[in-house]
């Protein structure tokens, strides 16, 4: 070789004058019997020489040996198969255990494969070191959590966030001064009708005060004329609504001032402006609770959804947590509810109600009475709270679901919240992330800490649970390894055992590890901590801290709340025990559910079906969303259900002294000061119930 290092080529009889120079033997000619001298050559025999150049190979020729040596594409196709020697590379393979590891570099290994010998028996091929393995090329990942949020993104940009600037745009100033400005109607003309009643008004005065209370009920109307043209819409539409009544009686006290006017008494706009406040609040309401629900969606990060699955647990529904969809809640929110409907069919029964007292009053006493018996009907008929009943409730609770991110998919998913139901709860709900930390750890004995630390992890990773990240890190501080866990049991009363290399260990509670036999020396009283015992010898006691979070407490105390609510703690802790649940929250556990470990570890393996109706969605992962969205139900609904209930007997019963009064003919007590009064007073209850919604 030069300088360079430029490779040459070499045959066979320079590389045997190289050997044989310094001797000066003659070269052994190309024949079979010159081969074998060669080899037997005394600085041949203590070369490592390949098994093809043993002397037990086959003969081989100066041309097969060029002739092997030769690149692949210039081999002659009818070379003896006995002589070739591939190579194929081998993937790389994790070896099992007690297997020395290769590794990881980029070079390739290589298993040598030989051709069998023809005519002779075949050896039994060596095995490679590695299996081969076929080249997997896996499929892309179509939904990564980075396309399920810009998939999210986009459906909330089309749909809530869309919705929500064009409310915003529309905004509710014109509702809040409208709202403003009646209640200064209602005030004014209350006023009024007081001096008259009072006799404080004189008679030269007294048409002037009948136009007045006339033009302060038609200013009523004209703020209110959208929910006017709003309702004439809707019975358009086939839907016969409160505001719809509303309008009705509108129309109807315009037509009882013309008499008024003529017979100068005071006609009972009063009411009428009061009712007309109170739709105009209403629909404030109605507008705020959507702006909030629509807020709460646009800002969403992950949907959860709550849905109620029959038969969960001993006969009850479950009402269990999984992925929500966008159209889940805009498919629902702005349905007609079921009070909705009950008071637009009175809203109907009613109007034929008072057109039957009308002519009856009109048959008996004149069309004049009739016309003001009509109007008044109207106006006690439909208390004027009667038009918060629904509204408010929801508006109420709203402010409470919106600061924990939760919204009702309707009233469907209202009533599918509510009745008897088990709700599930994981150690993930009591304790979130980072609330579960290591405070210290004391070792015991004569045993080596790092494997006192390996053990107790590798038994705690096979329980599960808050406490398996924790003890993990603590693990890899000390750069140790896990062990297999065999004969795995968890007893159910605060702690866990299994064996390790043929040694018995015990992770638990003092008062477990006490019960088991374990002696626990004087001084190691450490509340809330683990103690770890191998073969029955106290080994460490890991002191750890379970902070209890201010949205878990709220959510657990609130679920407790309702006879008809259980909640069943499926938790893998096994320090979570009810003694501890207990003390840790402060919470009565009767009404809680304790099911085995096994019961557990099944439900916690029970998915809904996808199919069904989804009642609430979360944009946050605390358990006092998800509690907030099922006691804020079922509070919603009570409220709901009592508020109707209470305005409908107040509207039956004024309508059965409506009829009274027609028959008798006696209009005496149909003043503007007393329609009023009767509907303040029973506004007051409808108000009331509506602060049950607060109760969450």
């Amino acid at each position: 070789m030069d300088d360079k290092n430029e490779l040459q080529e070499f045959d066979l009889d320079d590389i045997l004058n190289e050997f044989h120079e310094d001797e000066a033997q003659p070269v052994p000619e190309d024949t079979d019997e010159s081969l074998d001298a060669l080899l037997d050559l005394p600085e041949l025999k203590d070369l490592d020489l390949p098994e093809d150049l043993a002397p037990d190979a086959p003969e081989y020729t100066p041309e097969a040996v060029s002739a092997e040596t030769a690149p692949p594409e210039e081999t002659a196709p009818d070379a003896p198969a006995e002589d070739t020697v591939s190579y194929q590379p081998v993937s790389p393979q994790a070896p099992e255990a007690g297997e020395p590891q290769v590794p990881d570099d980029d070079t390739h290994t290589y298993a040598r494969e030989e051709q069998p010998e023809t005519g002779k028996p075949t050896p039994p091929p060596a095995e490679p070191a590695f299996e081969v393995e076929e080249e997997f090329i896996p499929s892309p990942l179509v939904f990564t959590p980075r396309s399920r949020l810009k998939e999210l993104k986009k459906k909330l940009v089309a749909g809530p966030e869309k919705r929500y600037y064009l409310l915003s745009e529309v905004g509710t100033t014109r509702l809040q001064i409208a709202l403003l400005i009646n209640v200064l109607v209602v005030l004014l003309s209350a006023g009024v009708s007081t001096m008259f009643v009072l006799d404080m008004v004189p008679e030269a005065r007294l048409r002037f005060v009948i136009f007045s209370q006339v033009l302060a009920m038609l200013l009523s109307g004209l703020l209110g004329i959208f929910l006017i043209m709003d309702s004439i819409s809707e019975l358009f539409k086939g839907r016969f609504t409160i505001n719809t009544l509303l309008t009705v009686t509108f129309l109807a006290c315009l037509a009882d001032a013309w008499f008024c006017l003529q017979e100068l008494r005071i006609p009972c706009c009063t009411a009428f402006s009061l009712e007309m406040t109170m739709a105009l609040w209403a629909r404030l309401q109605q507008r705020n609770t959507e702006i909030a629900q629509l807020d709460t969606m646009r800002k969403a990060v992950r949907l959860h959804a709550i849905v109620r699955m029959p038969n969960y647990y001993e006969g009850k529904d479950g009402l269990l947590r999984t992925e929500g969809d966008v159209e889940d809640f805009m498919d629902t929110y702005q349905k007609t509810t079921g009070p909705q409907l009950v008071q637009g069919v009175y809203a109907g029964l009613s109007l034929l109600a008072c057109v039957c007292i009308a002519v009856l009053a009109g048959m008996y006493h004149g069309v004049s009475m009739g016309v003001q018996i009509f109007s008044t009907s109207l106006l006690v008929a439909v208390p004027a709270s009667f038009f918060i009943s629904i509204s408010r409730p929801m508006a109420i609770l709203e402010q409470r679901l919106h600061m924990v991110g939760t919204v009702l998919c309707g009233w469907k998913g209202v009533k599918g919240l509510c009745g008897k139901a088990a709700f599930p709860l994981t150690d993930h709900d009591l304790f979130p992330q980072g609330s579960t930390k290591l405070n210290g750890v004391k070792f015991y004995g004569d045993r080596n800490p790092d494997d006192v630390v390996a053990y107790s992890t590798s038994l705690i990773e096979k329980a599960g649970g808050d406490l398996a990240p924790v003890f993990r890190q603590l693990l890899a501080s000390r750069n140790g390894s896990l062990y297999p866990v065999a004969n795995f049991q968890n007893y159910g009363s605060g702690g866990i055992g299994c064996e390790i290399q043929g040694e018995s260990v015990l992770l638990g509670s003092l008062h477990f590890l006490q019960d088991m036999g374990v002696d626990i020396p004087e001084g190691t009283m450490v509340n809330q901590a683990v103690y770890a015992a191998i073969d029955g010898q106290l080994c460490a006691v890991y002191a750890i801290s379970y902070a209890k979070m201010r949205s878990a407490s709220a959510g657990l105390v609130t679920l407790c709340g309702y006879s008809r609510l259980t909640p069943v703690i499926l938790c893998s802790d096994f320090m979570l025990t009810e003694g501890f649940i207990g003390a840790k929250f402060e919470v009565k556990t009767k009404r809680m559910a304790f099911p085995s470990r096994d019961v557990s570890a099944q439900l916690r393996q029970v998915q809904p079906d996808p199919e069904l109706p989804v009642l609430a969605m979360t944009t946050r992962e605390e358990l006092i969303s998800s509690a907030y969205a099922v006691t804020g139900a079922r509070a919603l609904r009570t409220a709901t259900r009592l508020g109707v209930t209470i305005h409908l007997i107040g509207g039956i019963l004024g309508l059965l002294i409506m009829l009274v009064l027609a028959i008798l003919g006696n209009t005496e007590l149909l003043t503007p000061t007393n329609i009023l009064l009767y509907q303040l007073i029973w506004s007051v209850p409808g108000l009331l119930v509506t602060e049950w919604a607060r109760i969450v």
